[in-house]
């Protein structure tokens, strides 16, 4: 199956569809096996061209000592999120971390004392249920409504379990892993909350590029109003929008100087600087790579219309639509499985467990892959499922 000429208006980058010696943590979990892996959050595609001969020019150098911040770099990350999310941010605002889960982890220390709560939306990425307990801080989970794939908050039910030791609330925005791109009237809801509550609200925006719905566009909870924006921590990062994972890159954004002075406190000797490559990828990416996205958001979109709709054809499966990112949550609870990861892997796909996203009877399927892999992944679900 091909994708529709009609939207496919760049050219899609080179969709590799077997990484099994290439070093990869998603590949190498099945590296003796028949098993495809579509469980990390990881694409099957090489990276943007641009971004490639710009680590090529910086190895060339010859020299990889320790380096400060290009100031192109952080120029970069200003203009795209100012052409991309209409949200100017100043150069004093940024502070750079190796990776968002680390930076969960300097907000959970920085803004919450031991035993005081923090509180998640699941289900959830996997890390806003560790990152509070690694802390020594309370977590609270609150439930995400659930209305045939399409997951909403109940705030009345949410303002109910707050107390005075809530001191922190993570949110996913859009949500990993059910695909919510959240709206402007949620979003202004749950700052309202946070606000008159004195909670520090983190948002973590890591996929918000990956939009797929083509008229909708990402809301920085940031930009609601200069109240929020002053009491709010975003989380940003090129590594899934760019496929970089590996390179260790992303960055606080935080106009408040007392929340930022806090956190970088609370990040000292414990997040080391960004090594060269995160940097200069990072810049070409933000400069030169939005030919490339454009191309990857179209072919995701084919390859998600595809699996929605295979999915939702198979007895006893079914899944919502993915408004943002490329992972798919597919509810199992149906088929009344006693292990549907190890159900999915006998049938030869790799997923994710619900479990661990902390809503059993689910499973995560990352569709950021070649189609033929694709394809291949959803004719042996579907006669996995008729042989059951």
């Amino acid at each position: 199956m091909t994708m529709d000429s009609r939207t496919n208006h760049y050219p899609p980058p080179l969709w590799v569809t077997d990484r099994r010696n290439t070093d990869s943590l998603k590949w190498s979990r099945y590296r003796h096996t028949d098993i495809l892996p579509m469980w990390v959050a990881d694409m099957d595609c090489q990276s943007a061209e641009p971004i490639i001969a710009a680590l090529h020019k910086r190895v060339a150098q010859g020299v990889f000592g320790y380096s400060e911040t290009p100031e192109g770099a952080t120029q970069a990350v200003i203009d795209w999120i100012e052409s991309r999310h209409r949200w100017r941010i100043e150069p004093d605002w940024i502070v750079w971390v190796q990776g968002l889960v680390s930076a969960l982890h300097i907000v959970c220390r920085a803004f919450a004392k031991e035993g005081e709560q923090v509180l998640a939306l699941t289900p959830v990425y996997p890390p806003f249920l560790s990152a509070p307990p690694h802390c020594s801080r309370r977590l609270v989970t609150y439930p995400l409504q659930n209305d045939r794939g399409y997951y909403t908050i109940d705030f009345n039910a949410l303002q109910n379990m707050l107390t005075d030791k809530t001191k922190v609330l993570l949110l996913c925005s859009p949500h990993n892993p059910v695909g919510r791109l959240w709206t402007k009237d949620e979003l202004l809801q749950l700052t309202e909350i946070c606000m008159e509550r004195e909670i520090l609200l983190c948002s973590d925006e890591i996929h918000c590029d990956l939009v797929l719905e083509p008229t909708a566009r990402h809301i920085p909870t940031a930009t609601l109003s200069k109240d929020v924006e002053n009491r709010i921590i975003t989380l940003m990062s090129p590594a899934k929008t760019f496929n970089l994972p590996g390179l260790n890159c992303g960055f606080a954004i935080i106009p408040n100087e007392k929340l930022r002075r806090q956190f970088r406190q609370n990040a000292n000797g414990i997040v080391s600087h960004i090594n060269v490559f995160g940097y200069t990828a990072c810049q070409a990416a933000f400069t030169e790579g939005l030919p490339w996205l454009q191309g990857v958001l179209d072919y995701l979109r084919g390859n998600h219309r595809l699996l929605h709709e295979a999915i939702n054809r198979i007895p006893g499966l079914s899944m919502g639509t993915v408004q943002a990112s490329y992972l798919a949550w597919i509810d199992v609870r149906e088929l009344n499985m006693a292990n549907a990861v190890v159900f999915f892997e006998q049938a030869g796909v790799g997923v994710m467990d619900g479990a661990e996203f902390g809503q059993p009877g689910f499973v995560r399927l990352n569709f950021a892959c070649a189609q033929d892999t694709l394809l291949a992944a959803i004719e042996r679900i579907q006669k996995a499922v008729a042989e059951r």
